[in-house]
């Protein structure tokens, strides 16, 4: 047995994105760092996966990691295991109307982030496209039953970790949100 909601979430800050190029070695240029829809390259979306990640991730900082406690690890599991997010390519939408490159309001954000080496921290400088407010994504949210992921445990993951932690990169300071439909 499966339950299907139709979820909507509003940004309450602004979303950074830094698309993986697919290869450490290859840099992109700061724009190139978005992510658009496969098909026209036009529109500005949100992959499903990323919000997979928010749910399940267990090397960077996720929803059950920074809310549940102990159980995190078998609640993330579950979600990766029994959360189906769709469309793949959710687009950004403002006044109802879905956002591409052109009216989106996109800005380059740079920043110098320090990375640990032994006693060092070492600079490294991003540049990274931020959205800025108003944004908002929807989606079709299924979850199929199991022991470790309630629905009641998922719609907690959203309300809180939109707030708490928030989708994109740079996590708890850009892309929190918060959940304006849930039926």
């Amino acid at each position: 047995m499966s339950i299907v909601r139709n979820v909507t979430v509003r940004g309450l800050r602004p979303i950074m994105f830094d698309r993986y190029a697919g290869s450490n070695n290859e840099q992109l240029a700061p724009m190139d760092k978005v992510y658009l829809d496969s098909q026209k390259k036009e529109t500005l979306i949100f992959p499903a996966i990323n919000i997979l990640s928010f749910l399940s991730s267990q090397n960077t900082e996720s929803a059950p990691q920074r809310l549940l406690g102990k159980k995190w690890k078998a609640v993330a599991r579950a979600a990766l295991s029994f959360v189906y997010v769709e469309p793949f390519e959710i687009p950004f939408m403002r006044n109802g109307e879905p956002l591409t490159l052109a009216n989106s309001g996109i800005y380059i954000a740079f920043h110098v982030a320090r990375i640990r080496k032994g006693q060092l921290a070492i600079p490294s400088p991003k540049e990274r496209p931020v959205l800025p407010l108003p944004w908002e994504l929807s989606f079709k949210l299924t979850l199929v039953d199991n022991p470790d992921l309630t629905e009641s445990i998922l719609k907690k993951l959203f309300i809180e970790g939109g707030v708490a932690i928030g989708f994109g990169t740079f996590r708890g300071v850009f892309g929190k949100f918060e959940v304006t439909r849930w039926e």
